[in-house]
């Protein structure tokens, strides 16, 4: 039982977070692995083909790229729902997706306060304020 519970948090935290690996269960044999710290910190090479079985790739780019930059997700969710031109962000297309997670990418790699500041003109007004 304490090992399925284990599992069921791992699985929580690696859709959650983007983590690869969350146990020690799930590592199994280090032996023959020399990946340093900073390699896992880059983000992957963007993909250019057409796959269909390339599914969770742009999600799992776009909680990087949120990741590297410090990025808030609920204001990239409200700017990207607004640069896909959709009421929600499930309504997009894949096509609209990825292109705002290049977009995204490329803006937060040349200037990462302007992408800040977009982000900012996203967040909700204070009420209440006497």
């Amino acid at each position: 039982m304490r090992v399925a519970e284990t599992r069921a948090v791992n699985r929580a935290l690696r859709k959650a977070y983007g983590i690869g690996i969350c146990s020690i269960e799930e590592i199994g044999s280090l032996a023959g692995q020399s990946t340093s710290c900073t390699d896992s910190k880059k983000l992957p090479p963007p993909t250019n083909d057409n796959r269909s079985n390339s599914g969770p790739k742009v999600r799992d780019r776009l909680c990087q790229i949120i990741r590297q930059h410090h990025l808030d997700p609920n204001l990239v969710k409200a700017y990207a729902t607004d640069f896909c031109g959709v009421k929600a962000l499930r309504d997009a297309t894949r096509d609209q997706v990825e292109n705002f997670v290049e977009h995204l990418a490329d803006w937060a790699q040349r200037d990462r306060n302007a992408v800040l500041c977009q982000l900012n003109s996203y967040m909700p007004a204070k009420e209440g304020a006497a």
